[in-house]
């Protein structure tokens, strides 16, 4: 009898990936991901922001965003590890070429296969200077 295990998300590597997002190193980022992955964006056209899928499809949408968010970073706050599932917890800072700044409170919700990022569902607060419910 053959028994195979596949290792899944831990505390180690989800600090692993955020080292790696904080570094903005597209090619470090891309190696936590399946070849198959599927990225929701927390900003887009879609009712899921917007859905980038496929490894390669990812690399660019990260290369894109740090050439105009050059020192975007992720600080944790909290992270929750539950079967093939995380959730981490974060504040996001960065200035933007078109001089957004972003300070937001977000999270990612993750699903791995194995040790391999399949999808990562990304959340922030909408910070806005109204009075609104």
């Amino acid at each position: 009898m053959t028994t195979t295990t596949h290792a899944g998300p831990t505390p180690a590597l989800l600090a692993a990936i955020n080292a790696a997002f904080n570094s903005r190193d597209v090619e470090r980022i891309m190696t936590f991901f399946a070849d198959d992955c599927t990225f929701y964006m927390a900003r887009g056209p879609e009712p899921v922001g917007r859905r980038v899928h496929g490894k390669a499809a990812v690399a660019k949408v990260l290369a894109d965003r740090f050439a105009v968010i050059r020192d975007m970073r992720w600080d944790h706050v909290d992270q929750i590890v539950a079967g093939n599932r995380a959730v981490t917890v974060w504040m996001v800072t960065g200035r933007g070429d078109d001089g957004e700044v972003l300070n937001y409170r977000g999270c990612d919700i993750y699903e791995f296969r194995g040790d391999k990022i399949l999808n990562k569902d990304t959340y922030w607060k909408l910070v806005e200077g109204r009075d609104r419910l």
